[in-house]
């Protein structure tokens, strides 16, 4: 691509101008834009195998609204002391478990099976009033991300810790693998609001959404979602195709404000956009904002973003893989600058979309120059290579789908990376509709 100008294409060729697509304490299990110029989740029913817990009921994940019996935890048979108990309402027999800690899931009057703590920590499915079975003690076994397969010890499902259970709904009981999600005294109601929060010595901002599906003391998936060059997050919120997706499912939304620089409000990617800018803290600090006023699960935290957002999604993932459980960039490459960088502490899904014919973002990669400072995008497939390397994947990638992605799909810890292209496709934001059920098929180990 010819460079004409630096800071310009550097946030303008990489990501191009104005991104607007720019309780009382209750505690529960943890549950499983556009630039203007261009342009259920259903956990697994775990119980799993390993050492602990009953048979599972469910193995693939449900899509929300599509649940059988699993989904609102009916009929779990009689399980012996220690058993998680079968989700099942076809008869099938609970396996007994020689170890069996966890702890039951989240209280749902109308259910009939799966329920309370059996003297030895088990889960004794007799006891009507449980949303999900319960899993075994550390090493259940429970099932692998995709529900297809079980994961050996400390696996864990869809939705729950690493031995807890999943449903459905999203709402789940704990297991040994981790602390009960404590949600706070009370949530926000539906709608939208302002906030603000101290990084260091800098205040920053953000509009944070809570649809009219959130549950209020149900654990939810939070899903951070970064404007392009010159937006704002309000810009984001109202041009992002990630909201129409994710709100029937009960999803917490936030769009962060990047701070003014010399093109526009943008984010520090590393070797640009604005620089001594903490932009990873930034995103730090707001999932735990919102932890203290809404109940989200702090396992099921997400990344996306458009163009330079896009870019700072790939940083999350480079940086950030400790808080946020899976990355969706649109429109934006890893940068040559900042590659060597990536190194994020597990193997972490990553979705990106990307154009055939992106006049700001080059499909092959290649030189941007301008303010004086050269940078050098990877492109769209040396990027997906790159991320296959970084999460350990093995093997070809698949053949492109109908929706021109195409997967990676034997890496480490189980993951995923994926590059969906738009022959022809321009400056334009991610099909939400296709990467939020694979994001949401994801959790922090």
């Amino acid at each position: 691509m010819k460079t004409p100008n630096l800071y310009r294409i550097a946030l303008i060729a990489f990501f191009p101008a104005l991104g607007i697509a720019a309780c009382g304490q209750s505690q529960v299990g943890p549950s499983g834009g556009q630039d203007v110029g261009d342009g259920a989740s259903g956990a697994t029913s775990s119980g799993g195998t390993g050492s602990g817990g009953g048979t599972s009921s469910g193995g693939a994940p449900l899509d929300a609204g599509t649940g059988t019996a699993t989904a609102d935890g009916v009929s779990g048979n009689k399980g012996n002391a220690g058993s998680g108990g079968a989700k099942d309402d076809s008869g099938g027999v609970p396996t007994p478990s020689d170890s069996g800690a966890s702890t039951a899931a989240l209280a749902d009057a109308s259910s009939e099976g799966g329920g309370s703590r059996s003297p030895d920590g088990g889960t004794d499915a007799t006891t009507p009033g449980s949303d999900g079975a319960a899993g075994g003690a550390d090493s259940g076994g429970s099932k692998a991300q995709d529900g297809s397969s079980p994961m050996a010890d400390g696996g864990r499902a869809d939705a729950g810790r690493d031995s807890g259970a999943g449903v459905s709904d999203g709402s789940v009981g704990g297991g040994d693998g981790g602390p009960a999600v404590v949600c706070p005294a009370s949530s926000l109601a539906a709608g939208n609001s302002n906030r603000t929060v101290t990084v260091g010595t800098t205040k920053r901002t953000y509009v944070l959404h809570v649809p009219t599906a959130y549950s209020s003391g149900k654990p939810a998936p939070l899903v951070l979602d970064f404007h392009g060059l010159g937006g704002s997050g309000e810009n984001e919120m109202t041009s992002s195709p990630y909201k129409a997706v994710t709100d029937p499912d009960g999803v917490i939304s936030a769009y962060p404000d990047g701070l003014a620089g010399p093109s526009g409000t943008a984010w520090n990617l590393g070797p640009c956009c604005e620089p001594g800018v903490d932009d990873v803290a930034f995103a730090k600090a707001l999932v735990q904002d919102v932890e203290q006023v809404t109940c989200i699960d702090p396992k099921r935290v997400y990344a996306v973003g458009f163009s330079i957002g896009g870019g700072m999604t790939h940083y999350i993932g480079c940086h950030a893989a400790d808080v946020f459980a899976a990355i969706s960039p649109a429109a934006a490459d890893l940068l040559k600058e900042n590659e060597d960088g990536c190194t994020p502490t597990r193997p972490i899904t990553e979705i990106t979309f990307r154009g055939t014919a992106d006049p700001n973002v080059p499909y092959d990669g290649g030189a941007m120059t301008s303010s004086g400072m050269t940078l050098t995008s990877l492109g769209a497939v040396a990027t997906f290579n790159k991320w296959a390397s970084i999460d350990q994947c093995t093997g070809s990638p698949s053949a492109e789908d109908s929706s021109g992605c195409s997967t990676y799909s034997s890496c480490g810890a189980g993951v995923q990376v994926t590059l969906c292209t738009k022959q022809g496709g321009g400056h334009e934001p991610g099909n939400a509709a296709v990467s939020w059920p694979v994001l949401k098929k994801y959790t922090l180990p």
